[in-house]
């Protein structure tokens, strides 16, 4: 039971991440961030890897993850009027920031997720 739901949460942390990864076909000019996305994917991808190999509990993954959808809400948000503004840039990357560095954090504490038994 706990194998299979270690195993439902790396799926789904991974199909964030590859929809996180995909650039948005039509967007506007001044909404491209693709330093932003890469970053994004990418602490996707270290997410699913915690989850996956037990770094993570399954509270810890479910935490981190709401921390990268309030990212991304903060990023939709800049992009709506059209133009993402250098403030709005410099406010995302240091959500960014900080959840890199609660990644890191939840990753090598003494937590870890139950061994299947």
């Amino acid at each position: 039971m706990k194998t299979t739901h270690k195993a439902l949460i790396a799926l789904l942390t991974l199909a964030g991440a590859s929809a996180f990864a995909q650039a948005p076909a039509a967007s506007a000019p001044g909404t491209n961030t693709p330093r932003i996305d890469k970053r994004e994917a990418r602490q996707q991808a270290r997410i699913a890897q915690g989850a996956a190999d037990g770094s993570l509990t399954a509270r810890e993954t479910q935490r981190l993850e709401k921390e990268q959808a309030r990212v991304d809400n903060a990023e939709a948000k800049a992009k709506a009027d059209g133009t993402v503004t250098a403030k709005e840039r410099r406010h995302i990357t240091a959500m960014q920031d900080g959840a890199s560095r609660d990644i890191h954090r939840k990753r090598h504490n003494a937590r870890a997720a139950s061994a299947p038994g």
